[in-house]
């Protein structure tokens, strides 16, 4: 911490300007069960009954809360202090990294805008016309109903404890809260695309105003390429060529620097020079045949929940997946923070940019209301990420999860997928990951078979006799597409015991393994019927680390050490791939 503040760091590498303020740490908090809060003014008083530290839920150790029960309603507040120079010919952006679901924003007592809905993605409010010179009151209302099958939840669990892979609940804010200080006009988005074959990169901007717009790429540097227009407004794009190519790849997180200047503002970003695409029936990065070797990332954290503690446990689960010979991951039911794509993009490490889809009811399309536009403002967000190479919006759409039977033309998904593909066509889009696919770039598939032989024997069918082993294939349809090993292993192997030396309650995908070799062999036996299979593009094996009471992981919980002998595993998943070329 830095001057007594967590996570003090800016909280996204990739939009950073120098009027960065972190308003992490201590904040006035209420607990509001009733929902009652706004009728009895909450947002117009000038203190509220106790106190939390952000950017961590109340649920969380790291909080000072520590309340685990049901809160349906929360509330924050905080003042800030503006001088006349900060108000004059600016204005001040006001970010929430996350906050879970309905998030309402008043600067004194006055709604900053419409609330924010969603509960993973980051959101800004402009609040300059609601400011004075002095002191200003901030106060921030989120409305959290975690069983509402409209709400996305992700690995929340919808009974009063955590159980099977079902965690801790998040209410509330979980991310970073900031601000910026910028001019009166500035740059409000970025797109960048770059193209590797004719080595340039195009940006598309948003814009507030209208000046000169400049941008500058540097790669260690030195200048590379700039590109510059005149008196743009609202939307523009420019084409820069690059003088030198630094292709990133995994393992080599090669970034360009890009500076962007509107007048008087300035935004420092990034971007990496990289291709990808489908063909053939595989995955191809910058040209060449890459075998996805992926772990399952949950993102928890024993003190934080969905908040990591510090920006070092970030880096820290990506160096244990690389330690263990794996070159990316899913990133599982949350919309992981772009802290800890930045540290992915550096390190050459492939991910999948996902959702929390579990307990949102894909059965009624009225829902789609609460799903797609936070869904897309993670695409949009994370879009100039080179290290997210496919998205996963939706996982594991299970019929009947509210009395309501999914229909095999699932008009909601079908929606997702092409909003999707419509913003980003650069990136393969997996509709649903396991089941049900409606239509999909890749056929991925879940299957926690646990016997090596058995499991092999299921898969060698795909490249023996074209026939792809689906036990939903009454729900779905293989229609040939590329098919990706997306969840299987789940090997229980429990290590942690409890203060008394008793084995706490856990859960795992079948039998757990009871030693190191039946581990060991069963690891092998599984992966490798993966790797020697010449139509599986990639596999994602389950799990990074151990969870609550989740003993999936080849790491543990609280420490992140390793369970089992990572040399051992490493050199089982880094075995040439049948479809590598």
């Amino acid at each position: 911490m830095l001057n007594n503040i967590p996570r003090p760091e800016h909280p996204n590498p990739q939009w950073k300007r120098d009027s960065f303020f972190n308003l992490n740490g201590e904040w006035q908090f209420e607990i509001d069960n009733s929902a009652t809060g706004y009728e009895r003014e909450l947002h117009k008083l000038d203190s509220l009954k106790d106190k939390i530290t952000l950017p961590f839920c109340p649920e969380s150790k790291l909080s000072g809360v520590g309340i685990t029960d049901y809160m349906k309603q929360v509330w924050y507040k905080k003042t800030l202090c503006f001088t006349e120079d900060d108000l004059k010919g600016n204005r001040v952006i006001f970010h929430i990294g996350a906050a879970d679901f309905k998030t309402t924003v008043y600067v004194n007592g006055v709604r900053a805008g419409q609330p924010h809905i969603g509960g993973f993605v980051s959101f800004e409010y402009d609040i300059t016309k609601l400011l004075n010179v002095g002191e200003n009151i901030v106060t921030i209302q989120c409305l959290d109903d975690t069983l509402h099958p409209s709400q996305p939840a992700g690995k929340q669990s919808k009974k009063f404890y955590s159980y099977g892979c079902y965690y801790t609940r998040t209410t509330g804010i979980w991310q970073t809260v900031w601000y910026e200080i910028v001019p009166e006009n500035y740059i409000k988005y970025a797109k960048i695309t770059p193209d590797l074959n004719n080595c340039s990169v195009s940006v598309s901007f948003e814009l507030e105003g209208c000046d000169d717009l400049n941008a500058v790429v540097l790669y260690k540097g030195k200048k590379v390429g700039e590109a510059s227009k005149k008196q743009l407004s609202v939307t523009g794009n420019i084409e820069i060529q690059l003088s030198e190519k630094h292709i990133w790849d995994i393992g080599k997180g090669e970034l360009y620097d890009i500076e962007f200047t509107f007048g008087k503002d300035k935004v420092h970003s990034y971007f990496g020079l990289r291709h990808i695409e489908m063909k053939n029936g595989k995955f191809y990065l910058n040209g060449r045949v890459v075998f996805q070797r992926l772990i399952l990332d949950q993102g928890y954290y024993p003190d934080g929940i969905m908040t990591a503690p510090s920006e070092e446990a970030l880096i820290k689960d990506i160096e244990c997946s690389l330690s263990a010979g794996f070159n990316g991951a899913r990133l599982h039911q949350k919309v992981f923070e772009p802290l800890f794509l930045y540290h992915a993009d550096r390190l050459g490490y492939i991910v999948w940019g996902e959702y929390g889809s579990w307990g949102f009811d894909t059965a009624e399309i009225a829902y789609l209301s609460t799903f797609l536009p936070d869904w897309l403002s993670s695409v949009k967000r994370d879009y100039n990420h080179p290290s997210i190479i496919t998205w996963c919006p939706l996982n594991e759409t299970w019929d009947r999860v509210y009395g309501n039977f999914k229909h095999q033309d699932n008009y909601l998904i079908r929606i997702i997928y092409d909003q999707t593909k419509l913003f980003d066509p650069t990136r393969p889009c997996i509709d649903t990951s396991g089941h049900y696919h409606v239509i999909t770039d890749i056929f991925d598939v879940h299957d926690y078979e646990q016997n090596p032989e058995t499991f092999k024997n299921n898969y060698d069918k795909l490249y023996k006799e074209n026939v792809l082993f689906d036990p939903h294939s009454a729900r779905q349809k293989w229609r040939g597409e590329p098919v990706l090993m997306s969840e299987y292993g789940g090997i229980g192997f429990k290590l942690e015991t409890n203060d008394t030396g008793e084995q706490k309650t856990s859960w795992s995908y079948g039998n757990s393994t009871q030693s190191y070799k039946e581990f060991y062999d069963r690891y092998d036996g599984l992966t490798t019927a993966m790797l020697d299979n010449p139509k599986i593009i990639g596999f994602c094996y389950t799990q990074l680390t151990d969870v609550e009471q989740e003993v999936n992981g080849l790491f543990t919980y609280k420490e992140r050490a390793p369970k089992f002998d990572m040399e051992i595993i490493s050199r089982i998943n880094k075995k040439k791939a049948a479809i590598e070329e």
